[in-house]
């Protein structure tokens, strides 16, 4: 074991191995993560269902109220909503309506989960991470509103374009936004002082050269 820990370190250190264990590191914890929280569904959140079922519900209700306001005054539609169901709903271009309903799925419970599950384990200064992770957790909450109105704005003119939106580009968007802010995590605190050396390193050879 000590063995295999050594021959980690080495590669890690690397700068030609760093970046590309980083990634695998990434992709792994998301894995892992995804069927952990699955399993967890499995047991109905044991043994804290009621506090996660408080949660729920109290991100459903602010990520609905916070995609109502931008799209009555950054967007200025003519919204009819239904807070009870948590239904938004405005006029399409083909005289319909595009409608989403928000439900407990659709809140950015499980996202703030999986950052906080990336950002515990993975690598790098806890002092950092003090205000990186509830930073994170913000902007994944209005990225999540972005999303939501995403959604509804690209049925007003493609009412057929429901799955599309939701289950491709918004939901990619969505972990392309978590996968940027793992990479400045990664390049600005975990390598920093790596960097620094490798670069002064490059000076000096090229200085060298120049001699």
């Amino acid at each position: 074991m000590g063995i295999l820990k050594e021959k980690f370190k080495h590669y890690y250190e690397d700068p030609r191995y760093t970046s590309l264990i980083d990634v695998g590191l990434f992709i792994l914890l998301i894995i892992s993560f995804h069927f952990l929280y699955l399993g967890w569904q499995a047991l109905d959140y044991w043994p804290i269902k009621k506090a996660i079922d408080k949660l729920s519900l109290w991100s459903v209700e602010m990520v609905y109220g916070q995609a109502c306001w931008v799209l009555e005054h950054v967007f200025n539609l003519d919204l009819t909503t239904d807070s009870v169901r948590r239904i938004i709903a405005t006029p399409n271009n083909e005289g319909g309506w595009a409608w989403i309903g928000i439900a407990p799925e659709c809140a950015s419970l499980k996202q703030w989960l999986h950052w906080i599950f990336l950002m515990l384990i993975f690598p790098g200064p806890w002092k950092h991470k003090a205000w990186h992770i509830p930073a994170g957790l913000v902007i994944i909450e209005w990225t999540n509103v972005v999303r939501i109105c995403g959604v509804l704005l690209m049925l007003i003119p493609w009412p057929d374009s429901f799955h599309l939106a939701h289950d491709y580009i918004f939901k990619v968007f969505f972990y392309f936004i978590i996968f940027v802010m793992w990479v400045i995590w990664v390049e600005v605190f975990v390598h920093p002082k790596r960097k620094k050396k490798a670069k002064q390193n490059q000076d000096i050879n090229t200085q060298t050269t120049n001699i």
